[in-house]
C-alpha cells in the first residue's frame, strides 16, 4: 500500500491573529447551567463581551467583569478585598455552585495573582472558585475554553472503580431497553460491557445526547462528560478511566487527566463530518475491544444525503487563513467532500493531540487524489494575502478582521468563527458544514445568474 503524502508543517510569524479567548464564555456560561463566570479585565474586554455575545447587562447574564481600577494597577488597592467584595455580592444575588474566574491580557500584564487569591476566597465564602487563564497573549480564540476545563478536571472527583463499576452495570440495566436486540450490554456472562468512558468538549445538549447515541450504538456507554451541565455532576476521573475529545483546541485538557488524574486518553480524529465521527467511533471501539457495527453503511447514507452540497463544492478550492484551530479537521472534510484545499493555516498546533487527526487527513487526500495542504502555523496574514492573491481560491476561510479586504480583492470569504457556534459534530449534522461553506459559493453564482439575465434583457431592449 502507498505510503500518504506526507503534510508539509511551516511556522512563520510567532504572532496569534485570532478572535479574544475570552469569547469561550459565551458558550461555556450556557453550557454549566448552576456557574458564574467573572471576566477580570478592563472596560474594552466588557464592552467585546456585550457585543459578542449580544446579551445586555441589564438581562441578568450568569457572567460579569471586574474592571481594575488605576488603583488597582499602581497597588494602591488589595487585589483580594475587592474581590471579596464582588464574589460575595454574586454568591448571595445569583447562588451558583461554582465562580469562574477568568483572566485576561489585563492580569498578566499586572501580575494580579489570581491562582494565589482564590483559594483564600473559596475558603473563606464557602463557594469553588476556578481560575482559568484566557488572555490574548498566549492564547489562540478556542483556547479559552481548554484552560478552563483544564481548570475544572482538578475539581471532578476522584474514580472508585467498585462504586462506579456497581453503579454503570445498574445503569446499563435501565439504557439496555433502548438499544436494539443485537446490541446487548452484557456478555454470556452476565458482565457489563460498560465502559469509563469520559469525553471532554463543550457542545450543545442536543449534539452531545447524539454522540452519546452513536456510541451506545456500538454498546459504548459515556459515563460522563467535561463539562457538565451541571457543576457538582462533574465526571469521576482516575487510574481505568479513558478521556476522549470532541474539540482539536483542547490539547491542555487531554494532558492534564493523563498526568494529574492517571487517565488514558484515546488518540482519536475529530467528530467532524461523516468520515470523521466514523472514525471517531471506531478509534473509541478498538480501545474497548468492541467490534464495530453498521458503521461504514452509516456513513456511506449521509454522503448521499450530501449530494446536493457536494454537486456545488466538488472541485472548488479553498484557503484556511486560521483562527479557532478548527482548521485540520474542516479541511480534512472538505477535501473528502471533492474540495481542493491549498493551506491550512493555524495558530496553534499540537502534533501530538491531533496526530489522529493528521493521519486521516492524509489517507483522505490519497484517497480523493488531492494535493497534501500545506500547513502554517502561526501565519503571517500579510504574506498570506499574496499567496491567495497567486493561487486565487474559490473561497478563504478567515477570521472576521479580513474577510472585507479580502471581498473587495474579489474572493469570497467565510467566517470562521460561524463554525466554532454552528453545530458540525457527529453524523445527524453534518450538512450543517457545507452549508456554511456553498453560502457563498451559491451567492457569486446567483449574482453572476443575475448579471446575465440582465444582459439579456439590454440585447433585447
Amino acid at each position: 500500500m502507498k505510503t500518504p503524502e506526507i503534510p508539509t508543517f511551516e511556522c512563520e510569524t510567532g504572532n496569534y491573529h485570532t478572535f479574544c479567548p475570552i469569547s469561550c464564555v459565551a458558550w461555556l456560561y450556557q453550557k454549566i447551567e448552576d456557574s458564574f463566570f467573572l471576566v477580570v479585565g478592563t472596560k474594552t474586554r466588557g464592552y467585546f463581551l456585550q457585543n459578542a455575545l449580544g446579551v445586555m447587562i441589564f438581562a441578568e447574564p450568569r457572567y460579569a467583569m471586574a474592571e481594575p481600577e488605576e488603583g488597582d494597577i499602581s497597588a494602591q488597592l488589595n487585589d483580594q478585598k475587592e474581590l471579596e467584595r464582588i464574589c460575595l455580592q454574586i454568591r448571595n444575588d445569583r447562588k451558583p455552585s461554582v465562580i469562574i474566574w477568568i483572566g485576561t491580557c489585563t492580569t498578566e500584564i499586572i501580575k494580579m495573582d489570581l491562582e494565589g487569591i482564590a483559594p483564600k476566597l473559596e475558603k473563606q465564602l464557602g463557594i469553588p472558585i476556578v481560575v482559568a487563564r484566557a488572555n490574548g497573549l498566549d492564547h489562540a480564540f478556542t483556547q479559552g475554553e481548554d484552560t478552563a476545563l483544564a481548570a475544572m478536571t482538578h475539581r471532578c472527583p476522584e474514580y472508585n472503580r467498585r462504586t462506579t463499576h456497581q453503579h454503570g452495570e445498574d445503569m446499563a440495566r435501565h439504557v439496555a431497553v433502548d438499544v436494539a436486540p443485537s446490541k446487548k450490554f452484557f456478555d454470556e456472562r452476565g458482565k457489563s460491557n460498560m465502559c469509563n468512558l469520559v469525553l471532554f468538549g463543550s457542545l450543545p445538549s442536543s449534539v452531545a445526547s447524539q454522540l452519546n447515541l452513536e456510541s451506545r450504538r456500538q454498546s459504548v456507554s459515556v459515563s460522563g462528560w467535561l463539562p457538565s451541565q451541571k457543576y457538582t455532576e462533574l465526571p469521576a476521573l482516575g487510574e481505568g478511566v479513558y478521556v476522549c475529545g470532541v474539540n482539536p483546541f483542547l490539547s491542555r485538557t487531554a494532558t492534564t487527566p493523563m498526568r494529574r488524574r492517571k487517565c488514558q486518553l484515546v488518540g482519536a480524529p475529530f467528530p467532524i463530518g461523516p468520515d470523521g465521527t466514523r472514525a471517531w467511533i471506531e478509534k473509541i471501539c478498538s480501545v474497548f475491544d468492541v467490534k464495530p457495527d453498521g458503521l461504514e453503511e452509516r456513513e456511506n447514507q449521509i454522503w448521499r444525503n450530501l449530494s446536493d452540497y457536494l454537486e456545488i463544492i466538488t472541485g472548488k478550492s479553498v484557503f484556511f487563513m486560521g483562527d479557532n484551530l478548527l482548521e485540520i479537521s474542516l479541511a480534512r472534510f472538505l477535501i473528502r467532500c471533492g474540495m481542493v484545499v491549498y493551506e491550512i493555516g493555524i495558530p496553534y498546533m499540537d502534533r501530538r493531540y491531533q496526530a489522529a487527526e493528521l493521519l486521516l487527513l492524509q489517507y483522505t487526500c490519497e484517497k480523493m487524489k488531492k494535493p497534501t495542504p500545506r500547513i502554517v502555523e502561526k501565519p503571517d496574514n500579510y504574506s498570506q494575502v499574496q499567496r491567495m492573491h497567486e493561487l486565487q481560491p474559490d473561497l478563504a476561510i478567515t477570521g472576521m478582521a479580513h474577510a472585507n479586504p479580502l471581498e473587495a480583492r474579489d474572493i469570497d470569504t467565510k467566517w470562521s468563527v460561524e463554525f466554532t457556534f454552528a453545530q458540525i459534530h457527529g453524523s445527524v449534522n453534518a450538512r450543517d458544514a457545507p452549508e456554511l461553506v456553498t453560502r457563498p459559493l451559491r451567492r457569486r453564482s446567483d449574482s453572476v445568474s443575475g448579471c446575465r439575465s440582465l444582459s439579456r434583457q439590454t440585447v433585447d431592449v
